[in-house]
């Protein structure tokens, strides 16, 4: 009986491992993130590698000299996650390295000009915490577990560790610290799942910009939808729309560009890889784009769980 539930507990640990996986996948997947609410078993642990290639324009504002801007990206993100109970509900916190390859060129007051950095991007960690419809459980607990309607709330941090050159426009890190919080919903009814999420982008002045100005940015509000249709356990394809609006630019006071506005679309299909491991392919697109990077990026992530085995 009790290697039946184990059993029952591990095909289910596969299913939602492939959707954690999305929790890492961020730094290609254009912040579109599958299954980032649904519940998950306690004291489940996630390795993650993940690889993402963009390709597109960049679009800067019309009273800057810098037209014809595009960039080929490269990243390579180590992740973790790891799955808690906090007062009785679940939650977790997962932290993503990222390191990037880039090429940027364009034509900057008429001169053509190209850079190609290489190194730490911004780390990041989050703590997500669901406070309805996801009761903290336990692996052989979870076996039992149906979802149904879940409500939570994230906090994510970016801190400023990645590479920064305070005489170059183009970096791989910012600098500054940036916060995310965000509300989610995760409605599930059979095979198919809704979910919704609204939050902001918080950012910290940057205090050594280029000739030791100082540059603050406004938030930056979106808000986002998804489907994911589950085929069976383990594999399944999810569907997201996101639209960002906001973080409007200044430096030492005066505005140096417009608020940006974006829509993006991402395609995500994940299937298991073996008994713990599975693995996701993603494609995002930019359907529209007033400012910042116009990017399609396609990206594969292997993820690897691992948790205590129940005894009896």
């Amino acid at each position: 009986m009790l290697r039946q539930e184990f059993r029952s507990v591990i095909r289910r640990l596969i299913s939602v491992a492939g959707l954690l996986v999305a929790f890492c996948g961020s730094a290609f997947a254009q912040e579109l993130e599958p299954g980032t609410y649904q519940n998950a078993p306690t004291q489940v642990n996630l390795a993650i590698a993940a690889y993402g290639h963009s390709t597109g324009n960049v679009l800067f504002d019309s009273s800057l000299p810098v037209q014809g801007a595009t960039a080929t990206v490269n990243v390579v993100v180590l992740g973790y996650v790891r799955t808690l109970g906090i007062l009785g509900r679940s939650a977790k916190i997962d932290a993503q390295v990222p390191v990037s390859w880039a090429t940027f060129s364009g034509f900057v007051a008429g001169e053509f000009r190209t850079r190609s950095p290489r190194g730490l991007a911004d780390p990041r960690v989050r703590l997500l915490v669901n406070f309805i419809g996801a009761p903290a459980l336990s692996p052989p607990e979870f076996g039992k577990y149906r979802q149904h309607t879940i409500v939570g709330a994230s906090l994510q941090t970016v801190m400023a560790l990645g590479q920064y050159d305070p005489a170059r426009y183009v970096n791989l890190g910012s600098n500054r610290w940036s916060f995310r919080p965000e509300l989610g919903l995760s409605h599930a009814h059979g095979r198919l799942t809704l979910e919704f999420t609204g939050g902001a982008w918080l950012f910290t002045h940057n205090g050594d910009y280029i000739g030791s100005t100082t540059q603050t940015q406004t938030p930056f509000y979106f808000a986002k939808a998804g489907s994911i249709w589950m085929f069976k356990r383990g594999v399944w394809l999810a569907v997201n729309y996101g639209r960002g609006n906001g973080g409007e630019t200044r430096v030492d006071g005066v505005k140096t560009n417009e608020p940006q506005r974006n829509d993006r679309l991402a395609y995500t299909f994940a299937l298991p890889l073996r008994r713990w491991g599975g693995v996701r392919l993603t494609y995002t697109s930019g359907l529209s784009t007033r400012l910042g990077a116009d990017f399609d990026s396609i990206g594969v992530a292997y993820q690897y769980s691992w948790f205590r085995r129940p005894t009896q």
